[in-house]
């Protein structure tokens, strides 16, 4: 059985090691900050060894210089016909720099710009924005909790055959920003607002009263059916490209009913046509009280 192998990289505290944790506990062999140099032998070592399935290697910026020979890695390995993925874990410049002021760990590149930990994440970023170009997978965690990070890398990688596309779809609030990971966004604040329903308000999008109400009205209806037209005839031409992953957004004000009902349902729709859909649900319990 042909290895499957998952590069893991990205921004310095985006949480590849969060991801990784995650590869590691649906049965991938997982090794950290290893030398892209290093890379294609321990590639042939796991094609010689029947144990050995998934492999995901996260390899950074802590390699120093020996990490700029990452893309040429990829290609040597894919010429070698590996089935090679890379996982592009990424996040702001703000958020990252929140998270090493709370956690008070050292960014890689703290010492070379003279402890500047803005010039650190500047620099990181200007080395590593080639290889997101070239991500098979992208998940952006700025605004994302562990558990969603969590649940991003299960959608990807659960039980889904290395040929073909992860289809998932999000619904979000616009008030707490666009999912940047998204490769389409719809905007649903067009339609019917059950939020002003006294007896929908605190209901969300999972709940059959609401997607119930969002249907009724023959706009939600007609925008529904276009939506699935247009999905339907872009799905063959991203298979046609080779594309790993697709990610749908749809958008309300809040991220609870409007925008859930949509992802529910176009998840759904994909599901019954066979394609491997998945549904996240970003804001929807954002406002709980």
């Amino acid at each position: 059985m042909k290895t499957e192998f998952v590069i893991v990289t990205g921004i310095s505290g985006a949480g590849k090691s969060c991801a990784v944790n995650v590869m590691e506990d649906i049965g991938y062999f997982c090794i950290d900050n290893m030398p892209p140099q290093l890379i294609p032998k321990f590639a042939e070592i796991c094609e010689e060894n029947d144990d050995i399935s998934k492999v995901a290697i996260v390899t950074d910026i802590r390699g120093g210089t020996m990490f700029l020979n990452l893309n040429a890695t990829i290609e040597e390995l894919k010429k070698r016909g590996l089935d090679v993925k890379l996982l592009f874990v990424d996040a702001n410049h703000h958020v990252v720099k929140q998270r090493y002021k709370e956690t008070r760990r050292k960014h890689p590149l703290f010492d070379a710009t003279n402890g500047d930990i803005d010039k650190a994440i500047d620099a990181e970023r200007e080395i590593i924005e080639p290889l997101r170009e070239i991500a098979d997978y992208y998940i952006d965690t700025s605004l994302m909790s562990t558990s969603t990070l969590k649940e991003n890398v299960l959608n990807i990688f659960l039980d889904t055959p290395s040929d073909s596309m992860t289809i998932s779809c999000i619904s979000f609030g616009f008030k707490y920003g666009v999912p940047n990971e998204a490769d389409l966004v719809f905007d649903v604040r067009c339609l019917p607002n059950p939020y002003y329903i006294p007896e929908l308000k605190e209901k969300s999008g999972l709940d059959k009263e609401v997607r119930d109400y969002v249907m009724s009205f023959e706009s939600s209806q007609t925008l529904q059916t276009k939506l699935f037209d247009l999905i339907d005839f872009l799905i063959p031409q991203y298979l046609h490209e080779g594309k790993s992953q697709l990610v749908i957004a749809f958008g309300c004000t809040g991220g609870k009913h409007r925008s859930a009902t949509f992802a529910e349902n176009m998840c759904e729709h994909l599901s019954k046509n066979h394609l491997k859909a998945r549904v996240l649900h970003r804001d929807v319990n954002k406002d709980k009280k």
